[in-house]
């Protein structure tokens, strides 16, 4: 398997107006564009033949991943090297090629207007408000899982019961392997009352060809669009089409960069590891919850 695809056509209200002319994906997380994270992910995966799924006025993914001369013989020309190899980077990370969505019609929509670039062949799919740290194992776990079962595979994650209502749900069984579920039903955002489990599907998938199939016949689910879970429950009633639908786990650090308050914590959490930030950084936060009304007795008896 060598191929990703990564839907990047949403509009981004939620962070208006800061992406009424930025796209969403290139809002910084702390120095990088959170669009790098993701395909650093997949090529750290083995994947790197990128396929990106956009929308009008997203040009700048483009230009993120291609040469920018100008800039290289500045840094160059002062010899700055540090930032000349930051630079140039995002450009040798992978073939990464676009393909415009047209009508927004859905993540479902998006996934198949990458078939001709597929093909017959096994793909990834990650969706770039899910950034998963690079120091905990999925995508490469999902991927062996899906060469061994040949089977779909997603990714599942454990929330909060009352959370589970703006996620995809699992109804699962389990299997040999404590990490991996037999995924038997799927439901799209379902109320807690109607949820099969606290098991939510999180923005990863290794899909097997016969989802474009699925995909074509899928109508219009909630909200009027075509909904990948809708196709994956498909798959998932009927292991004779393409080996069913598995689960793998995950229980590792995941950043949320398509909420706002989830997006500001994610930049934090993420300086906080770097060597060049977080030495600095955490005694700055140590102070400054010290200073917050009515936390500082709190802070103090933590202590």
């Amino acid at each position: 398997m060598t191929k990703a695809v990564i839907p990047a056509a949403g509009l981004g209200t939620r962070f208006l107006p800061a992406t009424k002319a930025m796209p969403k994906e290139m809002l910084p997380v702390v120095d990088k564009p959170a669009i790098q994270y993701v395909v650093e992910e997949a090529v750290a995966s083995g994947l790197d033949d990128i396929l990106m799924i956009i929308g009008r006025n997203k040009n700048a993914l483009a230009n993120h991943f291609d040469r920018v001369t100008e800039l290289e013989m500045a840094l160059a020309q002062k010899g700055d090297h540090a930032r000349l190899q930051r630079v140039n980077h995002p450009n040798a990370l992978a073939d990464i090629h676009f393909v415009r969505q047209g009508d927004p019609k859905g993540l479902g929509h998006a996934v198949l207007r990458a078939r001709k670039h597929v093909g017959g062949e096994s793909f990834a799919v990650l969706l770039g408000d899910d950034l998963i740290d690079e120091r905990d194992e999925l995508l490469t776990t999902m991927i062996e899982q899906s060469e061994t079962r040949g089977a779909t595979v997603i990714a599942l994650m454990e929330v909060e019961a009352e959370s589970i209502h703006l996620y995809g749900c699992a109804a699962v069984e389990s299997t040999d392997d404590p990490h991996v579920v037999k995924v038997t039903g799927l439901v799209e955002k379902p109320s807690v009352a109607d949820a099969p489990s606290n098991l939510a599907i999180i923005g990863r998938y290794v899909l097997r060809p016969e989802i474009f199939d699925v995909l074509e016949t899928t109508p219009p689910g909630k909200g009027g669009e075509i909904q990948l879970t809708d196709a994956l429950q498909v798959l998932a009633a009927d292991d004779a089409i393409a080996g069913g639908v598995y689960g793998v786990v995950f229980s590792g650090r995941r950043y949320d960069t398509g909420d706002r308050l989830d997006y500001i914590k994610a930049i934090v959490q993420l300086a906080l590891t770097r060597d060049d930030l977080g030495p600095e950084l955490e005694p700055w936060i140590q102070a400054l919850a010290l200073k917050l009304p009515g936390r500082a007795d709190a802070v103090r008896g933590d202590r």
